[in-house]
């Protein structure tokens, strides 16, 4: 036989059943209020920033090439006075700065003084690895000669080896000899028998063919191709070559400077943190 239930108590029941909904409801509502806010802010730049915010080589991990923070590459035209380095150095996973503009400098201008050395990359490199932002140097290539390119290379090595750069780049655009390939090699080599460990090429894929430019000694390959060079990403390069880092625009913005940028970005093809690791770790 069923027993049958005073009233009142079936009132409290109820009544204690909707409380306990209600002040459900309101623990879990401040539960994701607090996971909002407890949320890293977004930084504004050209590409997306959800990759981890800490910029050490060693534990930087990105998720996905196309949403890690721009690379960019600098030198005295960006001028340091203009610069915001606390702030650029959180929208940015690595920089590479230049070091000389080439031996056949013939005036000093407002980047570069009479011997061919880039005015600011003291100041760009200290700024940048005081914020624990990896750094890679370049030396944009001008020798006319065999002796030439070596001499360049003497240069580059002498002025940016106590910053133990994680990369030495080639930069690679003007035809100044006959034979550019046996110059660029001649470069190249001299900074291996100098010490230099990670020897990258910057160079387009035209002006590699039309001067038959052999890359395969080096040990990454950095192209530029821009797009509609509107300052975003738009597609990754049409090239079989198995490049390593892609220079897609020289119209970027990124918070801390003002002005343009040249931004780069991890190939899309190979394991971002892979690559990442390789060209942004100091070597041994």
């Amino acid at each position: 036989m069923r027993k049958k239930l005073n009233p009142m108590i079936v009132v409290g029941f109820f009544l204690s059943f909707f409380a306990l909904i209600f002040i459900t409801g309101v623990t879990g509502n401040t539960v994701n209020k607090t996971e909002v806010t407890n949320e890293p802010a977004v930084t504004q730049s050209n590409t997306s920033t959800s990759s981890k915010t800490t910029n050490s080589s060693s534990s930087y991990y990105i998720a996905n090439a196309l949403e890690m923070k721009p690379i960019v590459d600098v030198s005295a035209w960006q001028r340091p006075s203009e610069i915001d380095y606390d702030t650029l150095s959180k929208n940015i996973s690595g920089a590479i700065v230049r070091i000389q503009s080439g031996s056949h400098t013939k005036n000093e201008n407002t980047a570069t003084d009479k011997n061919g050395l880039d005015k600011s990359f003291d100041t760009h490199i200290k700024e940048f690895q005081a914020r624990n932002i990896p750094v890679a140097v370049y030396a944009y290539v001008t020798g006319n000669s065999i002796e030439n390119m070596q001499e360049e290379a003497r240069s580059f090595y002498k002025a940016a080896n106590k910053y133990k750069p994680t990369f030495y780049w080639l930069d690679v655009e003007e035809y100044t000899m006959d034979d550019m390939n046996a110059g660029v090699e001649a470069f190249r080599k001299e900074l291996e028998t100098l010490g230099a460990k990670n020897i990258g090429i910057y160079v387009g894929t035209y002006f590699m063919e039309d001067h038959s430019i052999n890359v395969d000694k080096f040990d990454a390959i950095w192209i530029p191709t821009y797009g509609d060079d509107s300052g975003y990403y738009n597609a990754a390069p049409n090239t079989d070559l198995n490049y390593d880092l892609h220079q897609y625009t020289s119209r970027g913005y990124v918070n801390g400077f003002e002005h343009h940028l040249d931004l780069n970005i991890i190939t899309t093809l190979k394991d971002p943190n892979e690559v990442y690791q390789k060209l942004f770790t100091t070597p041994e």
